[in-house]
């Protein structure tokens, strides 16, 4: 039988897939508006959070809209609900819809926004462009009765512990005894109070990447049937993952500029593109970063990109790549918009996962202001 889920385990769920922690500086990720602690039947992913997105989320019976762009990114000075932003919030509040905004952290994450742009312009060996931070690595050492160590084992590694490489679900266990009194108000699930206990315990050792701290500790203790867990946390030496904006590979096969440009408007479902640059130069290696990339256009020239494709291009960063010899396309900031069918799969493997009820749907409103004639 599916279960109800609420919000504070969907995004759970999403944030070890997209860690808050991620976010450049002073982003404005997060919950924004309502709140996580109701049930959740229906989540809508979106990519801007426009009063028609609300709208539509009204009319569809959302209980909480994920969005790539966050619906409150300056302060509020005033709330003014004759006017369309401070409207849009009172329908939200209204509807008890809430907002959950995740922007530099989705660009980041490893398969977000800016891979799954690579994914759809079919780039291979595809590294980060600019390097933000590292994730570090850390190791959870705790001591389980034998018998519930293949549960604690496989708890922690569901949600993202144990992975090396291509290895999933990595652990190291010992054996050893394990002793401890009972005293009184204590509720033991081995043993009675006021009398020692020894029991076969296991030790069991893993490394995960700091983002998902809180998530791996929730999980084991969850699993662990002790009342008092015994476990320890150390930072390990070795570096940790790096993670960053932008993404810069290879394509599958030599095309000219122009015919690249055709691919990436086919791609992200754009009706035109703004090219810079020879349309017969071919091309090879390819940049890109969604959304506005302006500031890491030397990035890209010095990382040996043929061309960046990124949005809102400007005019004399165009002049300085030209001069320079980095081609460029532009098709847009709201390519960003491939974020949604993504998230949704993403999201619906695990409410299904999980047995959960709750359907996930995105947002079928065309929110691009501009268009082509």
């Amino acid at each position: 039988m599916l279960k109800q889920a609420n919000g504070q385990a969907i995004i759970q769920a999403f944030e070890q897939f997209s860690p808050k922690s991620l976010a450049v500086e002073g982003d404005k990720v997060g919950l924004q508006v309502g709140t996580l602690n109701k049930k959740i039947n229906k989540v809508m992913i979106a990519l801007d959070v426009l009063e028609p997105v609300v709208d539509e989320a009204i009319e569809k019976g959302v209980d909480l809209i994920i969005a790539h762009h966050p619906i409150i990114f300056k302060p509020i000075k005033a709330l003014r609900t004759d006017q369309t932003y401070g409207r849009t919030i009172e329908k939200l509040i209204k509807h008890d819809i809430t907002v959950y905004a995740a922007h530099t952290n989705l660009d980041v994450a490893s398969g977000g926004v800016n891979d799954m742009m690579a994914e759809a312009l079919e780039l291979e060996e595809v590294d980060i462009l600019v390097e933000t931070g590292q994730d570090p690595l850390k190791k959870l050492v705790v001591f389980v009765p034998e018998e519930q160590a293949s549960d604690v084992r496989e708890a922690i590694g569901s949600v993202g512990a144990g992975f090396i490489g291509n290895y999933s679900h990595c652990s190291f266990t010992s054996q050893g005894m394990g002793a401890f009194k009972p005293e009184e108000g204590t509720d033991p699930f081995i043993g009675k109070q006021g009398e020692m206990e020894y029991v076969d315990e296991v030790k069991v050792e893993t490394v995960f990447h700091e983002s998902i701290e809180k998530q791996v500790i929730r999980a084991m203790m969850d699993a662990h049937p002790y009342e008092e867990v015994a476990y320890d946390l150390y930072e390990m030496a070795s570096s940790g993952k790096p993670f960053g904006l932008g993404r810069i590979g290879y394509v599958k096969e030599e095309l000219t500029l122009d015919q690249f440009a055709n691919k990436v408007k086919q791609a992200f479902d754009v009706k035109g593109v703004r090219v810079v640059g020879d349309g017969k130069r071919i091309i090879r290696k390819v940049a890109l970063l969604g959304g506005d990339g302006n500031k890491y256009a030397f990035t890209a020239l010095h990382k040996g990109a043929d061309v960046y494709v990124t949005g809102d291009l400007y005019y004399h960063v165009a002049h300085d790549a030209m001069m320079e010899g980095l081609s460029m396309i532009d098709p847009g900031h709201n390519v960003e918009k491939i974020m949604k069918e993504g998230v949704r799969r993403k999201m619906k493997s695990f409410v299904e996962d999980k047995k959960y009820s709750t359907e996930v749907i995105v947002s079928e409103v065309h929110t691009d202001p501009f268009r082509f004639l």
